[in-house]
């Protein structure tokens, strides 16, 4: 669902919005996260192997931020969103294949919170 207020805004228009709470689509709310990404570090990696032998794939469903999905066009595989991720590990500590590899993200890298 995509507030069309939004249509024609900027990423610092739209993230400077009034917030507007449990009304905003997931989508939208991790729009407003600022993420600085590290390609010589990503703070998650996916052991496909040891996900491949997973049957309960909680990882994509615990993920609050919908980071991990099953890939389309490879059949017992994980994607990632870096992107999308808010560094709670709650990933880590769910996945009982261990297949899900994550590590903070060097300094002044990754997710940069707003207060206020």
């Amino acid at each position: 669902m995509e507030d069309e207020g939004d249509v024609g805004l900027s990423r610092d228009e739209a993230e400077n919005r009034p917030w507007e709470g449990p009304n905003l689509a997931l989508e939208e709310k991790l729009y407003r996260v600022r993420y600085e990404v590290d390609p010589d570090h990503p703070h998650i990696k996916v052991d496909q192997k040891r996900c491949s032998s997973c049957s309960k794939r909680v990882c994509t469903f615990i993920c609050p931020a919908g980071v991990y999905t099953e890939s389309p066009s490879h059949p017992g595989q994980i994607q990632v969103r870096h992107e999308n991720c808010l560094e709670c590990g709650t990933c880590k500590v769910a996945c009982g294949c261990e297949g899900i590899i994550w590590d903070y993200p060097n300094g002044g890298m990754g997710v940069r919170y707003r207060f206020g």
